[in-house]
């Protein structure tokens, strides 16, 4: 998922594109992607984010840009994904094959949202946009999901690499700690 236009991130460029220790954020995420077991890779942008579907090498699937459901619902309406999906927000810059491929396999049936505990994020120093309640703890969505249908359930990982969103300077200076240490 490469739509973003980057307005909390305070750029002028394209989210994906946004830089962290040097490298634009997607480019993190498709290493840990082809570090996986994941058989094949499309990146679902809009029209704000042209400059990233021209730096990508995968296949593009253009969203209509109306915010990540919508966006979602459009990448998953393309007949080169077959459900279950695993799908993937591109500000994840410290996500690893390892951590991608834990959680495929954490996933039975149906669909799984992927969650980290909010106090591991503010513990962490990042941005918290949006929790939800889930078996008495508040959690924080990771951007990971497999999306194939019922039933659903969500899946509470304390992992610090998933915990980091870049949606905000002081999250992409926290990400670019972690990767120079």
């Amino acid at each position: 998922m490469a739509g973003g236009r980057g307005t909390r991130l305070d750029t002028d460029g394209e989210k994906p594109l946004s830089p962290v220790a040097g490298r634009p954020l997607i480019d993190y995420v498709l290493d840990a992607l082809d570090a996986s077991g994941v058989a094949s890779v499309v990146v679902a942008t809009s029209p704000s984010t042209p400059e990233t579907a021209a730096h990508v090498s995968a296949p593009i699937v253009q969203t209509p840009g109306e915010g990540y459901v919508a966006d979602l619902d459009a990448a998953l309406a393309d007949d080169r994904l077959a459900r279950p999906t695993l799908t993937v927000a591109a500000d994840l810059p410290l996500l690893t094959g390892a951590v991608l491929d834990r959680l495929r396999r954490a996933h039975e049936s149906g669909s799984l949202t992927v969650a980290v505990p909010a106090a591991r994020k503010h513990e962490l120093g990042v941005s918290v946009d949006t929790t939800f309640d889930h078996d008495g703890r508040t959690v924080a969505p990771t951007g990971v999901n497999v999306v194939g249908g019922e039933p659903s359930r969500t899946l509470v990982v304390d992992e610090p690499r998933l915990a980091v969103n870049v949606n905000r300077p002081g999250d992409a200076a926290v990400a670019r700690e972690w990767l120079r240490s």
